[in-house]
């Protein structure tokens, strides 16, 4: 269902935030209404929103003990947030709808649902369904719209994670609604370009003629020519009498620039999201896509699209999923190091360096690339001597009376 047709026949009131928080068409400079959906329907909308949340996707949200170091997987909350946090949806398919939802809407809600004290599960909602209120005393709470109904959910029992924020404000600014004007132009120009293609690539026509046409005259000149508008129509033959002469009206794509306009609409949109126009396609000039220019737009996106926005609900997640006692016993955060799985170069580099410095064991590395521990793996060694840590600084010949490292 359409975000129109759930509101076809219904009042509409200044305190539906539903609606409002939907639709954007208002104060539009090029006059298109603008909402969630029919802003996916740009193709570089789709793609950055597609990147981000694929890329959200596959990164595994991992629970560590208290030393922040060791994996969790006795912890309750673990279960939830690596493997699947309801019945419905998997970890990737959960995370990826979180991402989805701070890049249209800003916001992301999810009700808990608890057995006694103990978190079991998480159930999303949808952004456009919830508003998030205060009551007297400035406490938050939640109302859900739900068939027709509405139902309280106190702030307790709800996880939400918020994008750009205002002073003041409970909820996360929607990006397709700050930037609705940007939008609508992208919408006018990929219009304007379809009516075009519609009618065949041919401008409109003005047709002229030294005699002056009786109403009825002018109608069935009209009537005739419409036969030949329109992309299957077009190549046909049609005759001109009475002295009648054909003058284009409207101006050719290349003199309205219509190429430059839909390519810079992509690069605005890729601005939005934060996004290198290059990693959904679009080659912008002067970019290249060779070599290190590349993998630096690729670092860049990493660290200032995804990064931000994990930490966001990394935050979240230790606010409203965490007490006070599991907030100092507990850390949860996004295992980055998973975006070198198609890597096969960077990620050898990065394991190499971080097993010869002694920051990885032999066994950890392995684990990584899922293969089996080995006899003396567990030891950390250093690069050069490949000399176990605790053996820095003996003499040679105890070193060499000591067990050889597997390679």
């Amino acid at each position: 269902m359409g975000f129109f047709d759930r509101w076809v026949g219904k009042p509409i009131k200044l305190t539906d935030g539903e609606f409002w928080r939907g639709f954007f068409g208002l104060g539009t400079t090029s006059g298109e209404v603008v909402t969630l959906e029919k802003a996916l329907q740009l193709d570089a909308v789709w793609a950055c929103v597609n990147l981000i949340q694929n890329a959200a996707g596959t990164l595994p949200c991992m629970v560590y003990g208290e030393d922040g170091v060791t994996i969790a997987k006795d912890d309750p909350l673990y279960e939830i947030l690596h493997d699947m946090p309801n019945m419905d949806e998997t970890a990737p398919e959960f995370w990826s709808m979180v991402a989805l939802c701070l890049c249209l809407d800003g916001n992301f809600f999810a009700e808990k649902k608890m057995n006694g004290d103990r978190l079991i599960a998480l159930n999303p909602l949808h952004p456009l369904n919830v508003d998030v209120c205060r009551n007297d005393r400035n406490e938050r709470y939640f109302e859900y719209k739900e068939n027709g109904k509405v139902r309280r959910i106190r702030e307790d029992r709800m996880f939400h994670v918020r994008g750009y924020l205002m002073p003041e404000c409970d909820r996360g600014l929607s990006p397709i609604g700050v930037v609705r004007n940007t939008i609508g132009n992208s919408l006018a120009a990929e219009k304007a370009a379809g009516k075009m293609f519609a009618n065949g690539l041919l401008s409109s026509l003005l047709i002229s003629s030294d005699q002056t046409l009786k109403p009825e005259q002018r109608k069935q000149i009209a009537d005739t020519l419409k036969q030949f508008a329109g992309a299957e129509k077009a190549g046909g033959v049609t005759v001109l009498e009475a002295g009648f002469k054909p003058y284009p009206l409207s101006i050719n794509p290349q003199d309205a620039q219509m190429l430059e306009t839909r390519q810079f609409s992509v690069e605005q949109i890729c601005r939005i999201f934060g996004v290198p126009p290059v990693m959904i396609g679009h080659a912008a000039n002067g970019t290249t896509t060779w070599g290190s220019g590349i993998e630096q737009l690729i670092l860049q996106f990493t660290k200032t699209c995804m990064r931000p926005m994990l930490k966001r609900i990394e935050a979240a997640i230790y606010r409203d999923l965490l007490d006070e006692k599991t907030r100092k016993t507990t850390k949860v955060k996004f295992n980055m190091e998973e975006l070198l799985r198609g890597d096969s170069q960077a990620r050898a580099e990065f394991l190499s360096k971080m097993v010869t410095n002694g920051i990885y064991l032999v066994d950890e590395a392995r684990a990584y690339e899922d293969k089996a521990p080995v006899k003396g793996g567990n030891r950390s060694i250093v690069n050069g001597t490949m000399t176990p840590l605790d053996m820095l600084g003996t003499a040679p010949k105890e070193a060499q009376n000591q067990p050889k490292i597997a390679a």
